[in-house]
C-alpha cells in the first residue's frame, strides 16, 4: 500500500512539474519597486560616486511554454542622479519616463515556487517638456520607438505563489539629456510584483 501511495505521489508530482514547464500559460499582474541610478561620465561632467534612488510602478504580462517565457512590461519610472559640472557646481537631475521592457527568459521550479532568469531590450519614452505623460503613454502603447531611449536589462526573479521578487541591472544604450550635457543612465532595480490573473 505504501509503495502504491509513493508511486502515485511521484507520478502526480511529475505531471504537475511537466505541466508547469510545458503547457502554454498567460499571466498578468502589477509591480512596484525602487532603483539606484548612475550615469556614465562625459566630456562636460563627472559622476558623483553616490547612487540616487528612484521608483517604478506599472504592469507586466508573461507568456510561457516549454520552460521559456516572453515578458513584456510597461511602467512609469523616476531616475535620479547627481551630476558635477566642469565648473564644480553640483546638481541633482531627475529623469521620468515610461519604460517598456521586452524580456525573454526561462523558469525552473514547480508547485507555485520557482526561479526565473531573463534578458532583453528596454524602450524608454521620456516624460518632459517636449513629451507629456499622455503623449509618452500613447507612444509606449503603439511602440513608437523613433527618437526614444534604449537600454538592455538582465536579471533574475523568484516566484512564490502570486508574489514575485525581481532584481535587475539595466545598461543604457543611448544618451539622455540632463541639462547642459548627455549621458547614458545605468541602474539596478528591485521590484515586488503581484499576479492578478493566470490562464
Amino acid at each position: 500500500m505504501k509503495k502504491i501511495i509513493f508511486t502515485l505521489s511521484i507520478f502526480t508530482a511529475t505531471i504537475s512539474f511537466a505541466s508547469a514547464q510545458v503547457l502554454p500559460s498567460f499571466q498578468f499582474g502589477a509591480k512596484a519597486g525602487v532603483n539606484l541610478s548612475s550615469i556614465s561620465s562625459s566630456a562636460s561632467a563627472t559622476l558623483n560616486s553616490s547612487n540616487q534612488a528612484g521608483y517604478l510602478a506599472g504592469f507586466w504580462a508573461r507568456f510561457g511554454a516549454l520552460g521559456f517565457n516572453f515578458q513584456p512590461e510597461m511602467y512609469i519610472t523616476s531616475k535620479s542622479v547627481n551630476v558635477i559640472a566642469s565648473d564644480g557646481s553640483e546638481a541633482r537631475q531627475k529623469f521620468t519616463s515610461i519604460d517598456v521592457p521586452l524580456l525573454f527568459g526561462g523558469k525552473i521550479g514547480a508547485f507555485g515556487i520557482g526561479g526565473r532568469f531573463y534578458t532583453g531590450p528596454v524602450i524608454s519614452f521620456a516624460v518632459n517638456k517636449d513629451q507629456t505623460f499622455s503623449g509618452a503613454a500613447a507612444n509606449a502603447l503603439k511602440l513608437n520607438y523613433h527618437d526614444q531611449n534604449f537600454a538592455w536589462q538582465v536579471g533574475a526573479g523568484l516566484d512564490i505563489k502570486k508574489i514575485s521578487i525581481d532584481l535587475r541591472y539595466e545598461a543604457g544604450l543611448t544618451k539622455q539629456d540632463y541639462g547642459n550635457g548627455q549621458a547614458k543612465i545605468n541602474l539596478f532595480n528591485l521590484s515586488l510584483a503581484y499576479r492578478l490573473a493566470k490562464l
